[in-house]
């Protein structure tokens, strides 16, 4: 689950390394009661760059969309079975759902699939 405040590793060759998660997009907390939003596999937050390579192309003061691929939370798969990671991850997109890199570094998870992120699937090298 990551929700605000929470720091990902980017998994792709846009030359970013880490970022800080500010926004997550399109979940909303239980009315009446103190909750964040937080977000799973496949979700679309808005993140804020920390880390860069000195090749990076994004510029690091504007803030970036990203979907996340890892958590370190584990998530229920319909056949009973719970798939979690080491760590959180990331990778950069573009407006339109596109991954900004050209590589994708470590495992994705299979629930990607359910949400469209197609070509994040074909550019991993292991899917789980």
């Amino acid at each position: 689950m990551i929700q605000q405040e929470t720091m990902l590793d980017i998994a792709d060759n846009s030359g970013v390394k880490s970022a800080l998660c500010i926004k997550v997009f399109g979940k909303m907390g239980a009315r009446g009661k103190f909750t964040r939003p937080a977000a799973s596999i496949g979700d679309v937050i808005s993140v804020a760059i920390k880390k860069v390579l000195p090749t990076c192309q994004l510029d690091h003061k504007k803030v970036h969309r990203c979907v996340i691929i890892r958590t370190k939370s584990p998530i229920r798969r319909p056949d009973g079975s719970y798939v979690k990671f080491d760590s959180n991850a990331a990778v950069m997109v573009d407006n339109e759902g596109n991954p900004i890199g050209t590589r994708i570094f470590g495992a994705v998870a299979r629930e990607l699939r359910e949400k469209n992120y197609m070509k994040i699937i074909s550019l991993a090298s292991e899917v789980v």
